[in-house]
Formats: structure tokens, sequence, C-alpha cells
């Protein structure tokens, strides 16, 4: 059973068998415990009623009466006082018989046999044709006391019945036997279609719609497989939109540097154009050691952070810390710093969360005027705590708001590639807030300012 259409398949039929033979032995079971009784005496009742007619008969011969009787849809064995038997009517598949208990019925006593007829788990005791499943009774002949055993005939008053049941039995379990062959087959179908998607994707083909329209758990794990295969097409650009960026912004870099060293291989050049180009060079290697400290960085929070370096710290001390080292950035441009800050203590990592406010106080500096103002506050929370960074610079365009944290993005291209801007400033930021359970949110208008604000969970 390697498919899962065998599987089905075998597995509903077996149910279906199983069903049937639990069936049997509850009905069995319910025969036993509640009509064997009924039936005993129903039985009893028409013995006595047969014995009584033909007791007000006299005249009438035993051996016509029975046999009259036995076109009735009944059966009887007679015994007389010296132990010969006659059978009347179809014949009993055993005729074995307790002496004792035909001397008891011919001593004037009834004989019970449908009621203390033995148990048995897959045999029902109405159909048992055996002469020990018979109700006795005492029956008197020209002055001479008989045993009569009596059971209705069920092949007789049930032929027609019993014969249309097991052609309706054998009919349902033969059309529920093809039904389940094409039920199964319907089912399996998207099935089937999932696990050659699979194959596709894990060959990577990530192109792919599953047509399946259906509202159960199959639809919708289809429905989940087509939003996995967009998520993986989606994840394959952003890689392949990674690595191009990865590649265009080593390449301009090198390219500066393997272009001045070329031009300080002249001899002809001034010692002014040997400084500049130098300088240029130094300024490019320092630039690419960047990209690659910062490319580091993320790879190092992609496979997440251990929480075990969290440890409880006042995060006003640390802006405050961050602020003052910064000094000569936002006092080369005379921009005025305003904190609000008050002690609030969480537990986070205070190394990763330092680059945060590095990140967003060097871009709050960098797109601000000289002259302008910083402002840096924190507020608490019931279980957060919120820090706003907001500045009266060049502000963001509303289209480039939610692009952001999009790695290498740039809001401003030309002028960024000139200022050794790599575009991952930002995704750095989210990636650390996001490590730490918060969110960072900006609002932006252009030409009038920004304000980051970044929520962060206390415990």
């Amino acid at each position: 059973m390697r498919t899962l259409y065998v599987r089905i398949i075998v597995t509903t039929m077996a149910i279906m068998i199983l069903s049937a033979l639990i069936a049997f032995a509850v009905s069995n079971i319910y025969y036993q415990q509640f009509l064997k009784s009924e039936n005993d005496k129903k039985v009893t009742h028409i013995a006595e009623n047969i014995v009584k007619v033909f007791e007000k008969n006299n005249n009438q011969s035993i051996s016509d009466y029975l046999t009259a009787m036995a076109d009735l849809g009944y059966k009887f064995h007679l015994v007389n006082q010296n132990g010969e038997e006659q059978t009347y009517g179809d014949p009993f598949t055993s005729e074995q018989m307790d002496q004792a208990s035909i001397k008891s019925v011919l001593n004037s006593e009834v004989y019970h046999g449908i009621a203390n007829y033995p148990w048995k788990p897959f045999v029902t005791g109405f159909f048992d044709n055996e002469l020990m499943n018979t109700i006795g009774v005492p029956i008197q002949i020209d002055g001479e006391t008989h045993a009569l055993f009596v059971r209705p005939n069920s092949s007789q008053q049930f032929g027609e019945m019993r014969i249309f049941l097991a052609v309706l039995l054998i009919l349902v379990l033969l059309f529920s036997f093809v039904l389940v062959l094409i039920s199964t087959r319907f089912i399996v179908k998207p099935i089937k279609k999932l696990t050659e998607a699979t194959k596709k994707i894990a060959a990577g083909n990530h192109h792919l719609k599953l047509k399946v329209n259906r509202r159960d758990e199959i639809g919708r794990l289809a429905g989940d497989f087509s939003k996995m295969s967009n998520s993986l097409e989606q994840t394959e650009e952003k890689r392949q939109e990674f690595v191009s960026n990865v590649s265009h912004e080593i390449q301009s870099p090198l390219t500066s540097i393997q272009g001045f060293s070329q031009a300080l291989r002249e001899e002809d050049i001034s010692k002014e154009e040997r400084e500049r180009y130098l300088n240029i060079i130094e300024s490019e290697s320092k630039r690419l050691s960047a990209l690659s400290k910062q490319l580091l960085t993320l790879s190092n929070l992609d496979h997440e952070i251990d929480k075990n370096d969290f440890i409880p710290f006042d995060i006003a001390d640390q802006l405050r810390e961050v602020v003052l080292t910064m000094e000569w950035q936002w006092r080369e441009k005379n921009i005025a710093i305003e904190m609000d800050t008050a002690p609030t203590t969480i537990v986070g990592e205070p190394k990763l969360l330092q680059q945060v406010w590095v990140n967003l106080i060097t871009n709050a500096i960098h797109y601000s005027k000289a002259g302008e103002k910083l402002t840096i506050r924190t507020a608490n929370e019931k279980s957060s705590v919120l820090v706003s960074i907001e500045d009266t610079g060049m502000g963001i365009a509303e289209a480039d708001i939610p692009h952001l944290f999009d790695r290498f993005y740039k809001v401003d291209k030309a002028r960024t590639r000139s200022e050794n801007s790599s575009g991952l400033g930002l995704a750095i930021v989210k990636k650390i807030i996001e490590l730490h359970g918060g969110t960072v949110m900006v609002e932006s208008e252009f030409g009038i300012g920004s304000t980051f604000t970044i929520t962060i969970p206390k415990k």
C-alpha cells in the first residue's frame, strides 16, 4: 500500500466489513438480551393454541392436523410415550434433544427451548433450525400424552424476504466499493497535483499556479501551497535582487580603486593629483569595508540572536552616550540636539540597540541642513517603551516610505551614491528591533522632516 489511493480504498473497505461484523454482533446481542424471551412467549402462545384447537376436535387425525398446520409456516416434532418420533413440515437441521427435556414435556411441563437456546456471537438464534430451538408442549392424543415441539418455519415465512435482504446487502456492498473507487480518485487527484508541484518547486520552478476549486481541507492545503509558492518566488526574486545589489555596490568602489591605481602608475601626474587619487582609493576602501561589515551584521541577524545575551539596562543612558559619541557630527553641522528622556530599564542586547540609535541619528544628521534641530524622546508605557527620533531635515517622499526598510533601497540614489551610503542601515535597524519583539514606524513629510518611532518591550 504505497500510494494514498490504494491506502484509502483498502482502509474504507476494511471499515465497511468491520462495521458489518460489529453491527451483526450487536444485533445478535440485542436479540439475545431483549427479543429472545419475547419470541419464546409468542411461540409458546401459538403452540398452546395449536394444542387447544386439536383437543377440541378429537375426531381429527393428528397427522392430517399437523400437516395442515405445517403448510401455514410451522414445523412440528411429535414424540409419544414409547419414544417414537415424527416430524411434520420441513426437517430440522439437527434433531438432537435431551431426553430429560422430552420426559418433562410428557409429564405435562412446557419446554422453553427458544429462551434457553445457548448464545453464539455470530449466529442469531432466531434462524437456527434445530430441535433444541423449539417450544415443547404436552398434547393429548387418544387419551395419551404426547410431546409436541413447535417452531416457526423461518425459511417458509421469511424466504423471499431473506433473499431480498441478501441481494440488497450484496448490491449495497458492490455499489459502495465502486463509489469508493471513484470518490477516492476524486479525493487523491489534487494531492497528486500537489506532489507534482512540490517536485517542480524542489527543482527550482516557483512559478506555479494550482487550480483546485475546493473548500475542504485539501482546497485549503492547495491554497496554502500556492501562497508558499508565491512566497518562495518572491524570496527568490529578493535573493537575486540582493545578489545583484551586492555585486553592484562592490563593483563601483572596485572600479574606482582599479582605475585610480592604474592612474598612479603614470609618471607625469602631479603630487596633488597623486594625493587626491590616494584619498579616493582610501575612501572607496573604507566604503567596501563598511559594506562588508553591514552585510556580515545582516547575515548574523538573519540567524537570530542568543537571548542569553539580553541584559537589563537603562535605555535613556544609552541614548545620551550615543549622542555624546557622535558629538563631532552634529556640532560640525551646527545641529541642535534636544533630549527628553526619562530613566527606563529594558531587557535587550545593548550593542545591537546601540547600532540602532547610531544608524537613526546618523541618518537624521545626514539629511538635516546646518542649524536645524534633532529631538530624541522616550515615553514609558505599561509593558513597553517608545523612542522617537525627530528631525527637521529634507523629509521623505510618500512613495519611498513603504520601501524604506528594504535592503539596498535608497531614497536619493544619485546623492547617496556619492556619500558612501549602502542602503542597509535602516534594514539593519528593522531587523534588530524585530529580534527584540518590537516595531519601527516612520512618519515623514517631504521638505519638513521625519520622525522614527521605535516600540520595544521592556521584558
